[in-house]
């Protein structure tokens, strides 16, 4: 792994200012770009700790905090570890910020945060791999079908509801993804149950998107996260053999 130098940004958005994380390889040359997306928790040591191992790999790496809107991160206060007791009330907090993310405002967002990658002097030219973790998964396969000529591979991590019966379901996207999709479940996740994974299977399968979507077994929802009580250190990994692949096959 090469040294990293790490820097906060703020990247101009149509409400705003996005606060974010850009981390690269400190050689001072430019990099293909990842973008990841944020679990529910936020842009917050451990995830900056992550981005820096992914720009380790040499990537130029930002991580946006998409609750802008309701403040910087952290948008709430958080403890340095994250178990069950800790649970409810960070996520009655956030409650109103993240309902407060609708698909569309997500969305535009994210055509900012690939606006400024492509004009930030660290990244190099061509498309962008986009990964998410938790709610972030989501995110990351919007952003794929959104803006299909700009992203090349998409992966998500422990994602929840990413192919419900709802209109505005993730999934419904597949039909423009034309990047390289890696998607791993948690076996022990009630907001991706079963049925929820074959039809993402089922969606991507159809439209003919170059992907793998597995299983990892004996986890729970969140397991790459190590300040929270979720993580699990085989799993998490898994998740950097599988998502470093993907980056070395199609950036």
């Amino acid at each position: 792994m090469t040294a990293v130098q790490g820097s906060d940004v703020g990247i101009p958005t149509d409400d705003g200012v996005a606060d974010a994380y850009l981390t690269r390889p400190a050689d001072g040359g430019p990099h293909r770009a990842v973008l990841v997306y944020m679990d529910a928790f936020g842009l917050r040591p451990a995830l900056r700790a992550m981005a820096d191992r992914l720009a380790g790999a040499g990537y130029a790496v930002l991580v946006p905090n998409v609750f802008y809107r309701g403040g910087r991160a952290p948008v709430v206060e958080l403890p340095e570890f994250i178990g069950p007791q800790e649970r409810p009330e960070i996520f009655r907090r956030l409650d109103p910020v993240r309902k407060a993310l609708s698909p569309q405002r997500a969305m535009r967002d994210a055509g900012a945060y690939l606006e400024w990658l492509a004009r930030a002097p660290q990244t190099a030219e061509g498309p962008v791999a986009v990964t998410g973790y938790c709610m972030g998964a989501a995110l990351a396969l919007r952003t794929a079908g959104t803006y299909p000529d700009r992203v090349g591979a998409v992966a998500g991590f422990h994602g929840g509801n990413l192919a419900t019966n709802g209109p505005h379901s993730p999934h419904l996207v597949a039909g423009d993804v034309t990047a390289e999709a890696y998607f791993a479940h948690a076996d022990r996740d009630p907001a991706m149950p079963a049925e929820q994974q074959e039809r993402l299977e089922a969606a991507l399968t159809a439209a003919g998107v170059t992907h793998r979507c597995e299983v990892y077994a004996g986890t729970h929802h969140g397991y790459t996260q190590t300040d929270t009580s979720a993580y699990n250190e085989e799993a998490a990994e898994r998740h950097w053999e599988a998502l470093l692949g993907l980056l070395a096959r199609t950036l």
